[in-house]
C-alpha cells in the first residue's frame, strides 16, 4: 500500500507541475500591500496531499504569498501543526491576526473560502 501511495504522490505532483496556473498580476503596491497582509498566514500541508495541492494551486493562480510548512517532512512543523491545530491534518491554515491571536483552519474548501473573503474580495 505504501508503495502505490508513493506513486499516486509522485503521479499528483508531476500532474500539478505540469499543469500549475499562472498567477494574477497586480500593480506592485496593491501586491506589496497583498503580501503584507498575507505574511502573518501559514499554511501547513504535505507535499503529495491532493488536498493540499488544491491550495497551493488556489495560492498561486491568485498570487498570493503564504508561507508553506512541510508537516510531514519537518518534526519542528509537524510538533507546531499538533500543538497549535490539536491534530496532524492538512491543510491546516494558521492564521494570526493583528493582535498575535492565532486561529487553525483545516478544510481545503474552507481554506479557500477564507482567502476569497479576507484577500480577494474587495475592501469597503
Amino acid at each position: 500500500m505504501a508503495i502505490i501511495r508513493w506513486i499516486l504522490g509522485r503521479l499528483i505532483l508531476l500532474i500539478d507541475a505540469l499543469t500549475s496556473p499562472k498567477g494574477v498580476t497586480r500593480p506592485s503596491e496593491v501586491q506589496e500591500k497583498l503580501d503584507q497582509q498575507t505574511a502573518r498566514l501559514a499554511l501547513y500541508q504535505f507535499k503529495a496531499c491532493p488536498f493540499c495541492v488544491k491550495v497551493r494551486r488556489f495560492l498561486k493562480q491568485h498570487s498570493l504569498k503564504i508561507e508553506t510548512r512541510d508537516a510531514k517532512g519537518n518534526p519542528l512543523f509537524r510538533e507546531e501543526l499538533l500543538k497549535g491545530g490539536g491534530e496532524i491534518k492538512v491543510p491546516c491554515l494558521r492564521i494570526q491576526n493583528e493582535q498575535g491571536e492565532i486561529a487553525w483552519l483545516y478544510e481545503s474548501s474552507e481554506i479557500i473560502q477564507y482567502l476569497e473573503q479576507h484577500y480577494l474580495q474587495p475592501q469597503n
